[in-house]
């Protein structure tokens, strides 16, 4: 009975553990989807407006035309928006795509040329650096900060659906632990047979 006794509290304890860090998690996923949607909205970045007739904004985001980016899905398609605008700047190539220097024999090619012989020259005779190749650093910075806002938010939202089921499961545990251990006594009780005395002349 007193391993029985044991098996009842430990069972009751387990259920309880579970059931605050459920609790914790919870707290913790929706404390971290808020702190992630309240950054995004000190940033004041705005999805262009319909009168623009912005071809990426149109692909992506045509539903929130002159919104402001509040939530990680809505940073997550601007970062996508600013991706195509860079693009088109840059002739559709990338930063790693792009040599460092304006190339002298075509000054206007987002291309450039790695090759200081033939990079265009400042009145010093030091190359020219590629700004369309500069560019990019800023857009990959802007970029990456806003698909982690994205991902933080989704991180949040599985915290939530782990502290969901963690205190489902405790739930569950302190129910089962009463209803294994709790109601022993009783069932023993019922079991136990009855003894009836002889009858006496």
């Amino acid at each position: 009975m007193k391993g029985k006794k044991i098996w009842e509290i430990g069972g009751f304890l387990a259920g309880a553990i579970l059931i605050l860090f459920g609790a914790v998690a919870i707290y913790m996923g929706v404390d971290g989807r808020n702190t992630v949607r309240d950054s995004l909205k000190d940033e004041q970045v705005f999805f262009s407006t319909a009168e623009d007739e912005d071809a990426a904004t149109d692909k992506y985001a045509s539903e929130w035309y002159g919104e402001q980016v509040t939530t990680g899905d809505q940073a997550r398609t601007f970062a996508k928006i600013m991706r195509e605008h860079q693009l088109e700047r840059t002739d559709g190539l990338t930063y790693a795509q792009m040599g460092r220097f304006i190339a002298a024999d075509d000054p206007e090619s987002a291309a450039g040329t790695s090759d200081e012989e033939a990079a265009l020259k400042d009145e010093e005779g030091n190359p020219i650096a590629n700004p369309a190749r500069q560019s990019w650093v800023t857009a990959v910075a802007i970029t990456t900060a806003l698909n982690t806002s994205y991902m933080a938010e989704q991180l949040s939202i599985f915290g939530m659906v782990v502290g969901v089921a963690l205190l489902l499961t405790g739930v569950g545990l302190v129910i089962l632990a009463f209803a294994v251990f709790g109601r022993e006594p009783e069932a023993a009780a019922q079991r136990a047979p009855i003894t009836t005395r002889p009858a006496t002349s």
